[in-house]
């Protein structure tokens, strides 16, 4: 599994972003992708963690930063997720 880099880390490692971009989901998403995690946790007793991975790829030009700055857009990007993005993996 991957590991969150802390933002010394990613400097130290790739030198300074060009931007952050944040993720962030609802209360309620967040509580159903958590369930569904916690479920694969303990149907395998244990010896399965599950996560959720997201591979992608998305594109954001100066019309669509342009139209984030005046408000028209409500963020960049959207990344959407489906059940099949819900990963297992085996504890050692």
């Amino acid at each position: 599994m991957s590991e969150r880099m802390n933002l010394q880390d990613v400097l130290r490692e790739y030198g300074i972003p060009l931007a952050t971009l944040s993720v962030t989901a609802s209360t309620q998403d967040c509580q159903a992708l958590r369930e569904r995690l916690i479920a694969i946790r303990d149907l395998s007793q244990g010896k399965e963690q599950g996560y959720l991975e997201v591979a992608c790829t998305f594109y954001i030009d100066v019309h669509d930063i342009d139209r984030y700055l005046t408000g028209e857009l409500p963020n960049l990007a959207e990344i959407f997720t489906f059940p099949e993005d819900v990963k297992t993996y085996k504890e050692e």
